[in-house]
């Protein structure tokens, strides 16, 4: 890492009232979320691939009862 890089983290560290290891540490694990949720969907876009129109009619389907039930007048207590 070069100087420079490593003088501005440690003043990054020192804003925050961290120590640059533990702020070092929270960027790692922020970088891994990150990764692991992009993992995560493209896991899922890969098995839902070819599957559009039939998730397309599941919405639709969920949908149909709750706009039914919202158009009606509710009842006086």
């Amino acid at each position: 890492m070069s100087g420079d890089k490593h003088r501005r983290l440690k003043l990054l560290a020192k804003s925050r009232g961290t120590p640059l290891n533990r702020l070092i540490d929270d960027m790692a694990t922020a970088m891994l979320a990150e990764f692991d949720a992009e993992t995560r969907f493209r896991l899922r876009a890969t098995r839902g691939a070819g599957q559009e129109a039939l998730g397309l009619q599941l919405l639709e389907k969920a949908i149909s009862p709750a706009t039914a039930s919202a158009a009606l007048p509710s009842s006086p207590a």
